[in-house]
């Protein structure tokens, strides 16, 4: 059937060591999953995980250069192991959860923090703050087949090579299997879809002409360049 339009290309992450693609159906993203990000995000215990969402179309595959968003003075870096689905399924139990997992990449989920603290002090969604253009830089996949299901390892960005985050991913909150559990409870989950699993502490403010190099020990590297705006 025709459409009356013409298609899109389907959003998509590189696979390292292959040449084929991942196509990516939706981004959830979990916050204040860190304790130390909790706090400095004002919160403070194990809350019920919450989770917005990114458009696919927000993604940067392979990460590269990023432009600085329009309607912001506050543009924030956030690191995360970002998680792909493979398989998909409604009330996952978190012991089956790794079961439904394709791999892992490393994501930064960035914002547009005044948009976002705008839209919290006045009881609206944070959709201008969190999904707009280039807001989900992502890294190559690592399959899990060759990867396993990494709970711990180093978290960390460097600004300009100055480090500004560093955790450990067995800091979460709110574990990956139990992510899967807890959206797969409110949602289907489906082959495609990524859940960005939580920053640590030392989110920050970036400017055009900033190098951002995020890695995770053991998944991979990203790097981004800000630059100036459209």
């Amino acid at each position: 059937m025709a459409h009356v339009i013409s298609l899109w290309d389907i959003p998509s992450l590189p696979v390292k060591d292959s040449t084929a693609l991942y196509p990516v159906r939706r981004i959830f993203c979990v916050g204040r999953n860190y304790v130390e990000h909790q706090k400095e995000m004002g919160g403070d215990g194990r809350e019920t995980p919450f989770f917005f969402l990114k458009s696919a179309h927000s993604l940067v595959p392979g990460g590269g250069t990023l432009h600085y968003p329009p309607k912001t003075a506050n543009f924030h870096y956030e690191t995360e192991m970002v998680v792909a689905i493979g398989k998909g399924g409604r009330r996952i139990h978190a012991t089956k959860a790794n079961e439904h997992v394709f791999g892992y990449g490393v994501g930064l989920d960035m914002t547009r923090r005044d948009l976002q603290q705008l839209g919290k002090d006045h009881g609206r969604p944070w959709d201008f703050g969190k999904d707009f253009d280039e807001a989900a830089p992502c890294s190559a996949l690592v399959p899990a087949a060759k990867l396993g299901h990494p709970a711990r390892g180093a978290i960390w960005l460097k600004v300009n090579g100055k480090e500004r985050q560093k955790a450990d991913l067995s800091d979460m909150i709110w574990s990956v299997p139990e992510q899967i559990a807890y959206l797969s409870a409110h949602y289907t989950l489906e082959p495609g879809d990524l859940i960005y699993s939580g920053t640590p502490a030392g989110v920050g403010p970036v400017k055009p002409g900033d190098d951002l190099h995020a890695g995770i020990d053991g998944v991979g590297e990203l790097k981004v360049k800000i630059v100036p705006a459209l």
